[in-house]
């Protein structure tokens, strides 16, 4: 912190001769009064934690068609509370998103993208109810807010909507015009992102921009912070074996005593999933499936840095797991999570799943399946050869309904976006680790693909974990002065919006 300082002469004749050419002022962090922010962040933090705690009380999810018109137009209320001046909610042929616009006046015009969405819960998994926001204390980090969309990603989105605010009340010129897109499809593959993102008007916005960032919590237990360089691609589908489009089996569940003499379509349905993949589950194996290009050294040796500071043990922990697929080393196990594309089983269902048992042979099994994909593999491409090598191998009957999906993002470390990250965090004395793209997906695709051919990425000091999981949660109050809690995460976007003004 600093105390304010009066501006010298050149400085002001500066400022006037820029007003009189009626150009916008460049403000950066140097010219704010960060001390004033910072005391207004810490003023406001009741109200900006509250903020977050209503927001995780009115759950979004698509998949159960649930709150997505209460979801996006929360999202719009909470946008025009920050100063977003014009805002709209977008309908699409799927879930309603938002989009608005904040004019600063100034010279630069940053992207923001938000999900209003969260994932499924079963409330009797955790040890804090998800919808109640409840501050936890957690050994070795602090107390923690433990909610449904805590971490994924309302938490960290709330910290940027905080440091709007603070901005304001703090009487300081935002350093940026912000153009923000707002979706409710991101947990079921974003399937009507572009009918945002590519109508003329947002699309317009963004073409002014520099860059579009989502806010996250960047770092680890221990403080270190990777800046992220892009996402593998996801596929979200259903394979459904039923009777009926087989043509054999039951078209009903019937007794399981009649195994003996009727085709079962549950084993059809693993059957064809033995196809997929190697004996180990670990090679894909659809014929004809997109090639992932080798790994470069440039990624090679951004692992290497990483995998250094990075606790293998506290990972294994973390995940509940003893070894790596073929027990690779800890550098190789990981150049695999970067490199390699997965074809992965989310759940079977089928017949009777509640308690005892139930002799019934279904007559319809679904298997849920993602497939992450990686830079130079197309989804289109990827459930095409699916779909032939099901058909190739006898299995045409068995349905492939895609709910979601979109190709891998990728943007350069030189970017002026992934270089403004990494002067806020060197000036905090963090020494940030590049990270050549996330195992996880997100559709930063529409970003960084042609037309708009932006840069993208993910921002934010603070930590959470739990994403998708039980007790997910985000860290509010830190015992670790090298982690930031939720002040030090709203102070890291208000530096980070700054920078990019520069």
């Amino acid at each position: 912190m600093r105390p304010t300082v009066q501006p010298r002469r050149p400085a002001l004749a500066a400022a006037v001769l820029w007003a009189l050419l009626g150009m916008p002022l460049l403000v950066s962090a140097a010219d704010a009064d960060m001390a004033a922010i910072q005391r207004t962040v810490t003023a406001q933090h009741d109200v900006s934690l509250k903020r977050l705690q209503d927001w995780i009380a009115l759950p979004s999810i698509a998949a159960e068609n649930l709150n997505s018109r209460e979801g996006a137009e929360y999202m719009a209320r909470l946008a025009r509370e920050a100063g977003f001046q014009q805002v709209a909610v977008l309908d699409t042929d799927g879930k309603p998103g938002v989009f608005a616009t904040l004019d600063a006046g100034a010279k630069k015009t940053v992207g923001l993208y938000f999900m209003y969405d969260v994932k499924q819960f079963d409330p009797a998994e955790w040890t804090s109810p998800p919808l109640e926001s409840k501050l936890v204390d957690r050994p070795g980090l602090g107390k923690v807010l433990v909610g449904r969309g805590a971490v994924n990603q309302k938490g960290p989105e709330s910290a940027l909507l905080a440091a709007l605010h603070a901005i304001r009340i703090a009487n300081q010129k935002m350093p940026v015009n912000l153009v923000l897109v707002a979706e409710g499809e991101e947990e079921i593959g974003s399937p009507h992102i572009g009918q945002l993102v590519h109508r003329p008007e947002v699309e317009a916005a963004l073409r002014n921009t520099i860059g579009v960032f989502m806010p996250a919590a960047s770092q680890d237990s221990d403080g270190n912070v990777q800046i992220t360089l892009g996402a593998k691609g996801v596929v979200e589908l259903e394979l459904v074996a039923s009777g009926e489009k087989w043509g054999r089996g039951p078209k009903k569940d019937i007794h399981s005593s009649l195994k003996a003499m009727v085709d079962s379509p549950a084993w059809r349905l693993v059957k064809a999933l033995d196809t997929l993949v190697s004996e180990d589950g670990n090679t894909i194996t659809i014929d004809g499936y997109p090639a992932a290009p080798p790994i470069s050294a440039e990624h090679k040796a951004m692992i290497a840095a990483v995998v250094k500071v990075r606790s293998e043990a506290k990972s294994k922990k973390q995940f509940g797991v003893e070894h790596w697929i073929d027990d690779l080393p800890w550098q190789q196990a990981n150049e695999r999570l970067v490199s390699q594309p997965t074809v992965n089983i989310e759940g079977l269902v089928g017949g009777y799943t509640g308690p005892g048992g139930k002799t019934v042979l279904p007559h319809r099994a679904v298997a849920k399946i993602d497939m992450r994909l990686v830079p130079g593999m197309k989804k289109d491409a990827a459930v095409a050869a699916l779909k032939a090598h099901l058909a190739k191998r006898g299995y045409a009957d068995i349905e492939v309904n895609v709910s979601g999906g979109y190709d891998a993002t990728q943007t350069s470390a030189d970017a002026a976006l992934i270089q403004a990250q990494r002067s806020v965090l060197e000036r905090r004395g963090i020494k940030p680790l590049l990270w050549p793209r996330n195992a996880g997906s997100y559709p930063g695709f529409v970003f960084t693909d042609a037309p708009l051919s932006l840069a993208s990425g993910h921002f934010g000091l603070g930590h959470g974990s739990g994403a998708h999981a039980p007790d997910e949660y985000y860290l509010i109050e830190s015992t670790n002065p090298a982690v930031q809690g939720y002040d030090g995460a709203v102070m890291s976007f208000v530096e980070y919006l700054y920078e990019l003004g520069k």
